[in-house]
């Protein structure tokens, strides 16, 4: 079975359901930059470092807890994460005023961990991997009827990240290439399905780190593949294996996939603190690492939005 895109209806409801319980987080262009970035047009950054909880993943989160009726979570609600979907999660447990569990796996960022228990969520060290952690969270949701948040292989999740095309080229319909990190799947499957149902012509670009290279193998293969391992030390970026949905997607909607190195990432979110002021994590510098480290050169003239997805100290460091 091929999964359709997202369809743009689903994503402009997801946008009406959240609206309120989520930001509008500006764009501005990356000039007066003391090291001129590769390609002849301009770089606009999409500041989604500056969204509630810190990442889009507030998107995904509120608009699926938007569709659930009461009684669906009444009991509480559960997920797991690298971090920034469990803290949008924890976030839609607080705004709904029900528990909510969060699985993680070892390493976890303490930074991340804190916001989690911030918004009044349990968090529990679920495994070395996201695999491992979400394994422990489906149990608990089918042996206490918890209302589960998949992160990244839901219809509902991937429609809220998609809201995130409706406001790019809302705000500027120029644009000619999105640039977006990749983890499981999710969000590049939510902005491809919107963005090229309102622009047939825009481009949409993945970045993996290449210790997870998880959408750009499948797509090699033409098939979901699971990594053998996982090298790379941005947890957010470390899915072993996508989703069906968001492989699917990605393959009808997205031009390529390219690959960065940590130290790429490392780089651009230091580039980011210190000559922006963005403070970014090392997935939210991903698409910015991506122009910067040569692994996708614009074309002069094309006008090209980087994703700033998620906040961090990383830049500071």
């Amino acid at each position: 079975m091929t999964h359709r895109l997202i369809p743009l209806a689903d994503i402009q409801a997801a946008h009406r359901r959240i609206a309120g319980r989520v930001r509008r987080t500006p764009m501005m262009a990356a000039t007066a930059l003391k090291t001129a970035l590769p390609g002849g047009g301009p770089v606009i950054l999409k500041l989604e470092s500056l969204q509630a909880t810190g990442s889009f993943k507030a998107r995904g989160a509120s608009n699926k807890l938007g569709t659930l009726d009461a009684k669906q979570i009444a009991r509480g609600i559960v997920t797991a994460s690298g971090g920034n979907h469990g803290i949008a999660v924890a976030y839609a447990g607080w705004m709904a005023n029900v528990p909510a569990t969060i699985f993680v796996p070892e390493g976890v960022s303490p930074l991340k961990a804190q916001k989690i228990e911030g918004y009044g969520a349990r968090l529990v060290v679920g495994g070395k991997h996201f695999a491992e952690a979400n394994a422990a969270a489906l149990d608990l949701a089918k042996r206490d009827g918890l209302a589960y948040f998949h992160p990244y292989e839901d219809p509902a999740v991937i429609a809220g990240q998609g809201t995130l095309s409706l406001e790019i080229l809302g705000d500027d319909p120029a644009i000619d290439t999105i640039l977006v990190a990749v983890g499981g799947g999710g969000l590049i499957a939510g902005i491809a399905s919107a963005a090229k149902a309102i622009k047939p012509s825009i481009r949409i670009v993945g970045i993996e780190p290449v210790g997870a290279p998880t959408l750009h193998e499948a797509l090699k293969a033409g098939k979901v593949v699971t990594l053998p391992k996982i090298t790379t030390s941005v947890l957010t970026m470390a899915a072993l294996r996508t989703g069906e949905i968001n492989f699917d997607i990605t393959r009808q909607a997205v031009e390529r996939v390219v690959l960065v190195t940590d130290d790429d990432m490392r780089a651009a979110a230091r580039m980011l603190w210190m000559e922006l002021g963005i403070a970014a994590d090392l997935s939210g510098a991903a698409s910015l690492a991506a122009i910067m480290a040569g692994a996708y050169v614009p074309q002069a003239g094309e006008r090209v939005c980087a994703l700033v997805c998620g906040a961090g100290p990383d830049g500071m460091e």
